[in-house]
């Protein structure tokens, strides 16, 4: 099945050369200009990935994350922005974002992080990872990992745990770990079945929570 993404920016001309990058991998289903519009369409369109931009006069992708997240969990939101800073980055995480890329990405870097969100993965900009990682796992208002939990997991299961945390695709994990990709699956299956988890997605967002990064 085709990606569905909708594009939000408050430059036409960005919004015209992320489409001419992404070519016809993936279906562009609507654009917005800003917050408000950008609510409405993606409430109209419900895409599977929302290519957000983070600065724009009316509010931002904050806002636009605030308002559609409760609404419409299933949607994916990958901040696309020229800003760098550190709060900003976090920021649009905190609200919901599943990754952050700067402006500098290439087409086909960038369609691969569509990609790789619309499957569930965290994907970031490298040198931003760093900035995510050390906010959960400095934030003190974050619940502690519960050890009787961790303590059904095999020592494996915890590494592709926290690989998946980080962000990190099932085949990068397998180079990262030595170990098939096969075999991730194997041990993915088995995390969520002792955590009671439904889904990578929930795996993901369990962790960080839960700051074992």
């Amino acid at each position: 099945m085709r990606i569905r993404v909708y594009l939000v920016d408050d430059h036409a001309m960005i919004r015209s050369g992320v489409r001419a990058e992404l070519g016809t991998d993936v279906d562009v289903v609507g654009e917005a200009d800003g917050v408000a519009p950008a609510v409405a369409g993606i409430r109209d369109t419900v895409p599977d990935v929302v290519l957000l931009d983070v600065h724009m006069p009316d509010g931002g992708g904050r806002a636009v994350l605030e308002q559609i997240r409760p609404e419409l969990p299933s949607v994916r939101f990958l901040a696309l922005s020229v800003s760098d800073a550190a709060e900003d980055v976090i920021g649009v995480i905190r609200a919901g974002a599943r990754g952050y890329v700067t402006k500098t990405i290439s087409g086909p870097e960038l369609l691969e992080a569509v990609r790789r969100v619309a499957d569930g993965d965290a994907v970031f900009s490298p040198r931003l990872a760093g900035f995510v990682l050390d906010a959960f796992t400095t934030d003190p208002t974050g619940p502690p990992a519960d050890e009787s939990d961790l303590d059904r997991l095999t020592a494996r299961e915890r590494e592709v745990l926290r690989l998946l945390a980080r962000g990190y695709a099932y085949k990068e994990i397998a180079g990262q770990l030595f170990i098939s990709v096969k075999t991730v699956e194997t041990h993915v299956s088995s995390v969520l079945r002792k955590l009671q988890l439904s889904s990578r997605h929930e795996l993901s967002r369990w962790a960080s929570d839960r700051r074992i990064v």
